[in-house]
């Protein structure tokens, strides 16, 4: 069973930063493309970034693309979301997940931008 643990969210200033982390369990970590979605109170799940298998390429929404970095450790079947210059925008809870549209995601780690 594919299973996703969130963490790291928190309370950032608007241009601060943060690093998000999921610990992955169920499958074979190591040879999954794997994305990050978000969803921010009354709206749709946004698809933010896909990491290849290997974590040599990844992708990004044009919301994040420039700020939000993504990595990953096969060693320790986590994956990372580092978050820079963030907006309240970003404001959302964040999820890992299997395929862009979210399937498989954990609880999520909520993220709040505010002063």
């Amino acid at each position: 069973e594919v299973q996703f643990v969130e963490s790291g969210g928190g309370l950032v200033q608007p241009g601060g930063s943060l690093t998000l982390s999921c610990a992955a369990s169920g499958f074979r970590f190591s040879r999954t493309v794997l994305s990050w979605v978000r969803q921010a109170p009354g709206k749709e799940l946004e698809w933010v970034t896909t990491i290849n298998a290997a974590g040599t390429n990844s992708w990004y929404g044009d919301s994040v693309k420039g700020r939000f970095t993504a990595s990953r450790d096969n060693a320790k079947n986590t994956l990372y979301l580092q978050l820079n210059s963030a907006t309240i925008e970003d404001t959302a809870t964040y999820y890992c997940a299997t395929t862009t549209d979210g399937a498989n995601r954990g609880q999520g780690t909520q993220v709040t931008v505010s002063s």
